[in-house]
């Protein structure tokens, strides 16, 4: 795993252009501690950067960025190709070849050489961005994975073209002069996170999963094609369904996990896996543990607070499978110490509340492994989320009543204040059990209210993935652009409502959110995370899978359980998911209330002038009040405003 830097500038002399990269690749030296390279073209104003964390083939012959044989070929790679054996096999087909080196990389260029660009890709199973200059055509290309686990920004600064793995590191450009993009902050006012194509900054982009983009020295024309569609993936899946058996199914999950695993288990340093007990990583660990001669080592993080720690279960789960188990139970204090860091940690503004526990695991590992696997992607590949089922459930609920009714009852309900509901439920209930006196009843009531005024599923799945309903009126100066919630791209034909959302997460949340989160905090510490799930094969065969296989009497993810059983005992895992998230709406009350209070100083956020304070301030007092519940809300302007303060952007 590492960092990838780079410019075409025509403008500059070589030896300025090598300066302008060794900055950039120095603000990312965190993703790549072992080696830094530079490479610069004297006639095309083309330079690339790497900073790298040595994982196969160890020895300086893997040192990048690294010229093909035949010289009109430069790369710089952050990423595994992990089926690079048999990549290399094809190659040498009729033409046998004197490699130089053990690593992946040196494959992929010579596949590009070969084959192109595309078709070399299109070969590859594995999770990098990339970039090459051809010499010869005098021609930039830019590549991202199949389904984002690395990320790639571009953009323009004048006549120069920058391209890196982290925003921050094209900051380092002198000629960097780009404005928040409040558009962008609109979005991440409403997910947690600013989905790509976007980014936080004017005119500089995340280039998108499956993508691969060009451009030819003196020009500013940008061109982008897909090697690898979503679309089309399941375009075809379903139009292929499974024809077998539900056993068959978990069979064939079976198989292909030990191909995935198999193959992501190939390094030249110590690795080992993300235990959280749950289903998606328990199963990765187990296929893990039986395709090892070893123990493997698992690492998990406890937190001393009832009804969010599964490190209990992730321990019986490893004494079960014998691996060699780590454990670390954090305190408050610990948790609430990273959170100064996390604008560093994320270099884009960044609100997913789990990307502290995610942070202290990550360091954890690091201080036993260099590569650690994970669960990731099983709730989107085999519909996991209770959001799926509790959209679709309220949908077909809500549509059976005439929109007038709705409506009338709608105002009915948000007539009578959230205050006004919970006295009444406090006076109601103060003698019924502790499990039934819930907070923030009228809360809950008036967000139930509003949900009656939808006129169809998609308005109301966004609805329920929205932190700020109406971000355009928080952000002053606000149009929010479409995002594959609200029209980016179409999205096919799919047999239901629950296909449709998790289509839409696989294409956005997983990578914009989930990866995000995971690629950030644990490259921040220089560990490499790979992914199983999302070998595209896995994929595939996941969007081929009915819904009645996926939900079997009222189970989630049914393949994955019976992968899973099959190594270990049910009544270890089948449980309720605790969830990975800490208690940030109390925290924000107590321990980290000066912190927020500061932050969200009316004053400032006044002379800021990105967010309207009035809004911000009502729903900060009403949740210090109890009045309401807007930890999640708060939690994204808190974000933004500490990654402003951090990154001094004015």
């Amino acid at each position: 795993m590492c960092g990838i830097a780079g410019v075409v500038s025509p403008g500059y002399s070589s030896h300025v252009r090598y300066a302008h990269v060794q900055g950039m690749v120095k603000s990312i030296v965190h993703r790549g501690p072992d080696d830094e390279g530079i490479w610069c073209d004297e006639d095309s104003g083309a330079a690339l950067g790497h900073r790298r964390l040595s994982i196969v083939d160890l020895s300086p012959r893997g040192h990048q960025p690294m010229l093909s044989h035949d010289g009109r070929y430069v790369i710089v790679f952050n990423g595994e190709i992990y089926n690079f054996q048999s990549v290399r096999e094809k190659l040498e087909r009729g033409q046998p070849r004197a490699w130089r080196s053990d690593s992946d990389t040196e494959i992929l260029l010579e596949a590009i050489a070969a084959w192109g660009v595309k078709r070399a890709l299109q070969e590859c199973v594995g999770m990098f961005a990339l970039a090459v200059w051809d010499k010869k055509a005098k021609a930039l290309s830019l590549a991202r994975d199949r389904v984002g686990e690395k990320p790639l920004y571009y953009g323009w600064l004048g006549q120069t073209l920058v391209f890196a793995s982290e925003v921050n590191a094209l900051r380092q450009h002198p000629d960097w002069s780009q404005q928040i993009d409040r558009n962008s902050l609109a979005l991440l006012m409403r997910y947690g996170y600013v989905p790509a194509p976007y980014s936080i900054f004017e005119g500089i982009h995340k280039l998108r999963p499956g993508c691969l983009l060009n451009v030819h020295h003196g020009s500013r024309e940008v061109s982008i094609e897909k090697y690898w569609s979503g679309y089309d993936a399941i375009e075809t899946a379903k139009t292929n369904l499974f024809k077998g058996t539900r056993e068959d199914a978990a069979d064939e999950l079976e198989r292909l996990l030990k191909q995935s695993i198999s193959g992501q288990m190939v390094a030249d340093v110590p690795l080992g896996a993300f235990l959280s007990g749950g289903i998606d990583s328990s199963t990765i660990v187990a296929v893990m543990q039986s395709l090892s001669a070893r123990p493997i080592q698992t690492f998990s993080i406890g937190f001393n607070i009832p009804g969010r720690n599964e490190a209990v279960e992730a321990k019986a789960v490893a004494e079960h499978l014998g691996t060699n188990h780590t454990e670390l139970y954090v305190t408050e204090q610990d948790a609430l110490d990273v959170i100064p860091q996390l604008p560093e940690v994320y270099s884009e503004p960044f609100a997913d509340e789990s990307q502290i526990p995610t942070y202290l695991v990550s360091k954890l590992a690091r201080s036993r492994v260099t590569v650690s696997l994970s669960g990731d992607a099983g709730d989107e590949l085999f519909s996991g989320y209770t959001r799926y089922t509790l959209t679709d459930t309220m949908w077909r609920r809500l549509s059976s009543a005439p929109t007038w009714m709705r409506e009338a009852t709608s105002r009915l309900l948000r007539a009578v204040s959230p205050r006004t509901y919970d006295a009444a439920a406090e006076l109601l209930l103060r003698f019924a059990p502790a499990r039934l006196r819930h907070r923030s009843i009228g809360d809950k009531i008036h967000k139930a209210a509003h949900l009656l005024t939808f006129r169809d599923p998609d308005q109301l799945y966004l609805q329920l993935c929205s932190m700020w309903t109406a971000p355009t009126a928080l952000v002053l100066g606000a149009t929010e652009p479409p995002t594959m919630l609200t029209g980016l791209d179409p999205v096919p034909r799919l047999p239901g409502a629950v296909e449709e959302m998790m289509y839409l997460d696989f294409m956005s949340y997983l990578p914009d959110d989930i990866l995000t989160k995971v690629d950030r905090a644990a490259m921040s510490v220089g560990l490499e995370t790979r992914v199983p799930l999302l070998d595209h094969r896995i994929v595939q065969f996941a969007f081929s899978l009915p819904l009645s296989t996926l939900q079997v009497e009222g189970k989630t993810k049914w393949p994955l359980r019976q992968v899973l059983s099959r190594y270990v005992p049910k009544a270890l895992v089948d449980r309720p998911k605790a969830g990975f998230n800490p208690p940030i709406d109390v925290w924000l009350r107590t321990a980290l209330r000066d912190w927020a209070e500061e932050l969200l100083d009316e004053r400032s956020l006044r002379q800021e002038g990105f967010f309207n304070a009035d809004i911000i301030r009502r729903a900060w007092k009403d949740h210090l009040a109890g009045r309401r519940n807007h930890q999640y809300a708060l939690w994204n302007v808190l974000m933004f405003q500490g990654w402003l303060r951090s990154a001094r952007i004015r």
